[in-house]
């Protein structure tokens, strides 16, 4: 039996006894642009903030979605910040 992404977010939301149907691809998205740039490592920490930020909001799948877009946001302009800083002495 092949098991996929979505059989395993069901999975994990049933064992922690969660019911929210969420953007997975926006989520994974977000978690991408923080990867590339910020650091890989902030990712999955940046991926649980998002979700405590939703559940201390309120919860729900627009929270969620809300959250994500500030952080995606963010680490957009993080790059972006990079990137200029790195172009500035010429290198």
């Amino acid at each position: 039996m092949e098991r996929t992404l979505d059989d395993w977010m069901a999975a994990a939301a049933a064992e922690l006894g969660v019911d929210l149907a969420v953007d997975v691809r926006g989520l994974l998205d977000m978690t991408r642009v923080v990867a590339h740039g910020v650091e890989r490592p902030a990712a999955p920490l940046t991926a649980f903030l998002v979700g405590y930020a939703a559940a201390a909001g309120g919860g729900g799948a627009a929270a969620v979605a809300a959250a994500n877009a500030r952080v995606t946001a963010l680490a957009e302009r993080w790059a972006a910040e990079a990137d200029g800083a790195d172009g500035a002495d010429g290198r």
